[in-house]
């Protein structure tokens, strides 16, 4: 568990089937108590600090690319998933955008698009496990 032994994580209950999941309400990440968007659950972390890694993810990523080194299946996948998750966040904040989370999505969308224009037009390997 991520924080200190003092802070107190909250927790929804939300139907997933027959079985009842808990759902952690605000970001695991230590002294943050930002609430968790219903599109990051699984990600347990705020839309800021998803947003952090999800451009750290996206520049490693491009590093890889301009060095010529293969990117690893599972890290594409990661970073599609991160595109999907954004657009879920933008979809569901339509009608209240935050305008600075807002112009962060999008970059890192535009980003993503480029990163996979560049992987398309300069025969970036990728690594398949065995």
């Amino acid at each position: 568990m991520v924080g200190s032994p003092a802070r107190a994580l909250e927790f929804t209950s939300r139907q997933c089937g027959d079985a009842m999941t808990a759902v952690p309400r605000s970001c695991q990440r230590t002294a943050c108590a930002n609430p968790i968007p219903a599109a990051l659950a699984s990600e347990r972390l705020c839309l800021n600090h998803f947003l952090d890694e999800a451009f750290l993810r996206t520049d490693q990523a491009l590093s890889r690319c301009r060095e010529g080194r293969a990117l690893e299946r599972a890290d594409v996948e990661w970073l599609l998933a991160d595109a999907l998750a954004i657009v879920k966040n933008l979809e569901a904040g339509a009608s209240e955008p935050n305008p600075q989370q807002r112009d962060r999505m999008l970059e890192l969308l535009l980003i993503l698009a480029n990163l996979h224009e560049y992987v398309a037009h300069h025969s970036i390997r990728l690594n398949r496990p065995a």
